[in-house]
């Protein structure tokens, strides 16, 4: 019995691991992370640029102020 049960055990194993190998396909992630880093270098450098067109937009209106 006890053979049986591990026969049947590693049976499920097997076409277990056939079944994912075969329905998902590995995928190539390679250099995902560097166009994550990318990406995020992109982000920062538009939020930068936000913030200096918004300071300088209020430097230019403060300097019109002075008398």
């Amino acid at each position: 019995m006890l053979k049986l049960l591990v026969q049947i055990h590693l049976t499920m194993l097997f076409v277990d691991d056939l079944a994912r190998t075969r329905s998902a396909p590995t995928r190539n992630e390679r250099g995902s992370v560097t166009i994550e880093h990318v990406l995020w270098a992109v982000a920062v450098l538009a939020i930068v640029g936000v913030v200096v067109a918004a300071v300088k937009a209020y430097v230019a209106t403060q300097a019109g102020n002075l008398k």
